[in-house]
């Protein structure tokens, strides 16, 4: 019987007797009803971080107490305890937690496109250990105490400057900043920035300083106030714009050197940019909330899980979904063991490794895509 070309022709791979099906492409949300969801969830996040706490409030005496503080409405004189806890001290601080978690969140897709590694993370360049050192000095030795409320953010945000100008003067070549060399660099510093804050805590003379230096260092919105909010919130918002206009370019680095090269991008400008907008993000928000790990590792690779590798829908919906992880992580920090207060940091690792080790398991997922 003759053989025809069809029939002689080699089975394709994945064709042949045994052989396992192709892989189907895995299915990316529709970016419109994501976000939409997404800013939904937000508001409704940041009322349940208002409600949650050690002190019991009705849902009624909540939404009652936010509109009064921002309509300038008026309450009753035996109000005044209730209204306190909801807009002096819960509010402000179910916002940070949202701009923590969208900060945290946007630099870390900028981080992991920027040194290409799926394993970076905000703080691999090791300027929230440099803000610790700063952070350390004020809580353990009173530095700067003549600041008042603004001592501590202020030394941690300058000593990430002088982390980052470290991490930039020794990383940098005459071909400019590489991938390579800010992660060894940046690894360096970090080890070396944990030395010294160690040193520094079991220098300090009195335990309670010490163990407000660690729960610093484990991460704590504890300290947010109306003063450290727009600061904070400002240098996010610039940082996050950034990046959105930089999103084009980032796909094309993202692909190598080379090839941005070939689309016209110059890879190492960008990553200088991008060097200088993830240090400001990066210290501003570990000035307010400590170093607060696994957001900035996590939130990006489900991001890119739901909407696929593209960083203009990736940047669209990563910050969105950092800002309701973290209000809730703060909620859970407060309501597990309370009146105890839990670092935030120490829920994220809990939550967040058996989500990554899930995820980095789930079949057809590699970083940047399917």
């Amino acid at each position: 019987m003759a053989t025809t070309t069809e029939d002689a022709a080699p089975p394709r791979a994945g064709q042949g007797p045994g052989a396992p099906a192709p892989r189907r492409p895995p299915r990316r949300l529709p970016l419109l009803p994501l976000i939409v969801t997404l800013v939904v969830a937000l508001p409704v996040s940041l009322v349940c971080g208002v409600a949650f706490g050690s002190a019991g409030l009705s849902w009624g005496e909540v939404l009652r107490y936010l509109g009064a503080g921002l309509t300038g409405g008026t309450i009753e004189s035996d109000e005044i305890a209730a209204y306190t806890i909801v807009w002096e001290l819960r509010f402000p601080r179910a916002l940070l937690a949202a701009v923590v978690g969208a900060g945290l969140s946007g630099i870390g897709v900028a981080v992991q496109a920027m040194v290409r590694n799926a394993l970076a993370d905000p703080f691999v360049l090791g300027i929230s250990s440099g803000a610790a050192v700063g952070a350390n000095a004020v809580l353990l030795f009173g530095a700067l105490s003549g600041l008042g409320i603004w001592a501590l953010s202020t030394a941690a945000f300058g000593s990430a400057l002088v982390s980052m100008a470290l991490v930039y003067a020794a990383a940098r070549t005459p071909q400019g900043l590489t991938p390579l060399r800010l992660v060894l660099t940046g690894t360096a510093m970090y080890y070396g920035f944990s030395a010294v804050t160690t040193l520094m805590v079991f220098s300090a003379e009195h335990g309670e300083a010490a163990r407000s230096a660690m729960m610093w260092l484990l991460g704590s919105l504890g300290g947010a106030t109306w003063d450290s909010l727009p600061i904070a919130a400002v240098v996010v918002a610039v940082g996050l714009t950034h990046l959105m206009y930089s999103a084009r370019r980032l796909n094309a680095m993202a692909m190598g050197d080379e090839t941005a090269a070939a689309l016209g991008v110059d890879a190492r400008r960008l990553r200088g940019e991008l060097f200088l907008s993830t240090a400001a993000v990066t210290g501003a928000v570990v000035a307010v909330s400590g170093a607060i790990g696994f957001v900035g590792l996590m939130v990006p690779h489900f991001a890119r899980m739901l909407v696929g590798a593209d960083h203009r829908r990736v940047l669209a919906v990563a910050p969105l979904l950092g800002a309701v992880l973290l209000v809730w992580v703060d909620i859970l920090s407060r309501v597990l063991l309370a009146p105890v207060e839990l670092p935030v940091g120490v829920i994220t690792a809990v939550v967040g490794v058996p989500c990554f080790v899930l995820l980095m398991r789930r079949r057809g997922y590699t970083f940047g895509g399917a």
